[in-house]
């Protein structure tokens, strides 16, 4: 009998960091085990507990990279040197309507999804999450704190305005599992534009 292919010297980390961003997605946190991060991942359990002390510790790493890897994403996008800010926002949410369009484990976000099974029994992964899901506050705030510069409108922050678009993601990737469709996180963002194009005085092209 062939044994098995050894995984190549510094790469059984991050096989194991994109096992469980695939595994997470389809079973969640909780119903992934080590041995199963280690069957997907090609490694052994001497490798999993080479880089992580404990699965927990294996799920703030892998929420980590996710917020390093999507922040590098969006941080990379064309839309972020449009002139306008408000164009700017538009398009990232054009973005967010493209996502969607994935199979639905592929739209779902990591950090969402593993804070709501381990926000309470795992203080570290809850903190990981809040830094990961704050990130993406951060990134559309700077947008609308540009916009909300040139038109500001009465009660309305930058800081309100961004963390209700995480509000509009996370809520919408639930209710999309919740129906097996995308449909729901898609009317989401559509709500969220017309309402910002309402308050901005923005009417649709």
């Amino acid at each position: 009998m062939t044994a098995p292919a050894r995984v190549p010297r510094g790469e059984a980390r991050a096989r194991l960091l994109e096992a469980a961003r695939n595994l997470v997605r389809h079973k969640g946190f909780a119903a992934t085990s080590v041995d199963d991060l280690c069957a997907a991942a090609g490694v052994t359990k001497g490798a999993f507990f080479h880089h992580f002390a404990s699965k927990e510790a294996l799920g703030v790493a892998l929420v980590e990279d996710w917020t390093e890897t999507t922040g590098a994403m969006f941080a990379a996008h064309p839309y972020n040197s449009l002139p306008d800010p408000l164009d700017r926002v538009f398009a990232y949410l054009a973005l967010r309507r493209e996502i969607l369009e994935r199979p639905l484990p592929e739209f779902t976000c990591v950090a969402g999804t593993t804070v709501q099974e381990a926000y309470e029994t795992s203080p570290a992964i809850r903190a990981a999450a809040e830094r990961s899901i704050r990130s993406g506050v951060d990134h559309v705030r700077a947008h609308l704190a540009e916009a909300l510069a040139a038109r500001p409108v009465p009660g309305v922050t930058a800081e309100s305005l961004a963390r209700q678009f995480q509000v509009v993601v996370q809520g919408g990737i639930i209710l999309a599992k919740a129906a097996n469709d995308a449909a729901p996180a898609r009317e989401a963002f559509d709500h969220l534009e017309r309402y910002l194009r309402l308050i901005f005085d923005r009417p649709a092209a």
